[in-house]
């Protein structure tokens, strides 16, 4: 008798030994929250910064009870691609994409786990949603909506008597590309010639930046992810012949800009994140709209306009100074 109430304690010891470590588990094992980047730049990892803080107001904190897993392909499409596969056999619960190639590499390695847009230019003729209020698969997200008539109108505040704007972008973009073609639509609404260069990598942006530079009266630019990570090649460029560039993003007005309505990539970030924290909470990203964010900021480079001899119009600086940014 003494011998099998000894063997009913182990059992009970064994038994809630082995819940005990099912509860430390489940304690411990946090959901893993994937962001995946394309490359390192300001921009970019302002929008990282927004995510971080979109699920921490929701409530979700690194390490405490979720786990961010962060990846960087810097730059390298084969990266890109192996990253992706890497937080989709982490078991990722959601995975941010920033950048529109990071969205399609994970959309590549997975039909399963849920995928955030973290501030995507077109991601229609991106092909990774077909309906943008009703994404109905694993993608949804933020849609950066470039306020593209307001920049040119801004661009003719500073240079009444523009004669020529050019408009550099990375023609593999297409993010880039979809905010160019609203410029287009813009400049000639405002009845601005725009003169058109691209370039294929940041390679080539030297050269090509220096040959519209010597046939334009200033310089308007996309959100592009090339020219933003070599944003001090193009001011420098510009500098030296004393012209204006007119940035989309506020991080790239920081860098050499002068003034910009722009889309703020913290803003952006910050709604993915939230939108990753509902899907964390259970919802379904097939059954929730593209968030289409449009609300732009004055944003302005005080010290480059009076570098460059610029005259800043007064209400723009006074806006910007009370509702934006000003860097001087």
């Amino acid at each position: 008798m003494k011998r099998i109430m000894g063997y009913i304690v182990i059992g009970i010891v064994v038994i809630g030994g082995y819940f005990g470590l099912l509860r430390l588990h489940q304690q411990t094992t946090k959901p893993v929250v994937g962001i995946l980047t394309m490359m390192h730049h300001p921009a970019l990892d302002q929008i990282q910064k927004g995510v971080v803080a979109g699920l921490a107001e929701e409530g979700y904190r690194n390490g405490k009870n979720i786990k961010i897993e962060y990846q960087n392909a810097n730059g390298d499409q084969g990266n890109l691609n192996t990253m992706a596969n890497k937080l989709v056999n982490d078991h990722a619960k959601v995975i941010v994409g920033i950048t529109t190639p990071a969205c399609q590499a994970l959309a590549n390695a997975t039909k399963d786990i849920p995928i955030v847009m973290g501030g995507i230019g077109d991601p229609v003729g991106a092909g990774l949603v077909k309906n943008e209020k009703h994404p109905e698969g694993k993608v949804t997200g933020v849609h950066d909506v470039n306020p593209s008539e307001q920049q040119i109108a801004l661009v003719k505040k500073f240079i009444p008597n523009i004669k020529t704007l050019g408009v550099i972008y990375t023609s593999s973009d297409t993010s880039s590309e979809s905010q160019y073609r609203t410029m287009v639509k813009a400049a000639h609404k405002l009845h601005v010639n725009l003169k058109t260069y691209t370039i294929a990598n940041a390679n080539e942006l030297n050269q090509t930046s220096q040959t519209m530079l010597s046939k334009v009266d200033a310089v308007i630019v996309p959100s592009d992810n090339t020219i933003a990570g070599s944003m001090g090649v193009l001011v420098k460029n510009a500098d030296a012949v004393n012209k204006p560039v007119f940035p989309s993003a506020d991080t790239m007005v920081k860098d050499g800009g002068v003034a910009s309505i722009s889309l703020s990539q913290y803003g952006q970030g910050k709604a993915a994140g939230k939108m990753a924290a509902r899907i964390l909470k259970g919802e379904k990203p097939g059954q929730m709209a593209v968030n289409n964010y449009h609300h732009g900021e004055p944003v302005l480079n005080l010290k480059q306009a009076r570098k460059l001899g610029i005259k800043v119009p007064a209400d723009f600086q006074r806006e910007a100074e009370q509702h934006g940014t000003v860097f001087k």
